[in-house]
């Protein structure tokens, strides 16, 4: 057994998000994100500082090329060191599989995105972010039931962390 927080990325982009009342469809305004870069590494700063034996699991949608997934990653990634984790990354899903998990409205009530045709064109264009990190674990979970894929983190992290005890 694994004991650890779940910090989605919402859970840091919300507070900021929820000031310009977002509808999940309309463009965010330019220059946003540097705002939840912000609030991400204050909670990255707050782990190593008081939590830096617990175990946390970030969420991030990262796409390939993309500068702001790459220093995304990056504050992930410096506090895991810090802290002496592991830290990998899980594919999402096929496009079909994306497009119907992200026109589930509960989305909404999380200020996650609901825009499908979005979705399909942001998957078209890149791929999923990859660190290129030894500790990448690469998990289709279009088909696999939310409880398989705990089980399948569950052993790579048990296995990055041995490997770290080595």
């Amino acid at each position: 057994m694994v004991s650890a927080k779940i910090v989605d990325n919402h859970w840091v982009n919300n507070p900021i998000l929820r000031l310009l009342g977002e509808d999940g469809t309309a463009p965010l305004p330019k220059g946003i994100w540097e705002f939840t870069g912000r609030v991400r590494q204050t909670v990255l700063d707050a782990i190593t500082a008081y939590a830096p034996s617990a175990n946390f699991i970030f969420t991030h949608a990262g796409l390939e090329g993309d500068e702001r997934s790459l220093r995304t990653f990056q504050q992930i990634a410096g506090a895991a060191e810090g802290c002496d984790a592991a830290c990998c990354r899980c594919d999402c899903c096929d496009e079909e599989e994306l497009a119907r998990r992200v026109s589930n409205p509960e989305r909404r009530q999380r200020l996650k995105s609901t825009d499908v045709p979005a979705s399909r064109d942001r998957s078209r264009r890149a791929g999923v972010f990859d660190p290129l990190h030894p500790n990448t674990l690469v998990l289709d979970v279009t088909s696999a039931s939310p409880g398989k894929t705990a089980i399948a983190i569950r052993e790579h992290i048990l296995k990055v962390l041995g490997d770290l005890s080595a």
